[in-house]
């Protein structure tokens, strides 16, 4: 069972094909990303999104540079994604991506499964509260470029 979870969902009024295949462009994680994260996508293009494919970042995250690689452990478009770190600032990432069609548009679903150092503690005080910043930061986007 893992540590910690974080789940959420976000309608969009454009068709799961349109929604995923804005993800399946690695680099558009960038746009998505809040800028005080200074998140940078570091392979260099083209990028094919696939299972077993790995893409490194390079992000800012309380002062710290960190190194990220990913792995994308599942694809099956246009419905879902999961990607996995590899080597990250987490013990464990693991995110599935789900494009479900609902009232006319897209629902969109981010569950993440996650550890790290620290446990409940470094969850309680610091982690819970960026990655809620971070998604709110997303959903926020993704309304922005869908026009939600």
């Amino acid at each position: 069972m893992p540590a910690f979870t974080l789940e959420t969902e976000h309608w969009l009024p454009r068709q799961p094909g349109d929604v995923f295949d804005f993800y399946a462009d690695a680099f558009n994680l960038e746009t998505l990303t809040p800028p005080w994260l200074r998140f940078e996508v570091v392979t260099p293009p083209p990028i094919t999104m696939q299972s077993g494919v790995e893409i490194d970042y390079r992000l800012r995250l309380h002062g710290l540079s960190l190194k990220w690689r990913s792995r994308i452990t599942d694809w099956d478009p246009p419905h879902r994604f999961v990607d996995e770190q590899v080597r990250g600032p987490y013990r464990k990432w693991v995110h599935e991506h789900t494009f479900t069609p609902h009232e006319g548009g897209t629902l969109v679903g981010d569950h993440v499964e996650y550890d790290m150092l620290g446990g409940w503690l470094a969850d309680r005080l610091l982690v819970r509260r960026d990655l809620s910043r971070i998604f709110a930061f997303r959903q926020q986007r993704l309304a922005e470029i869908f026009g939600a």
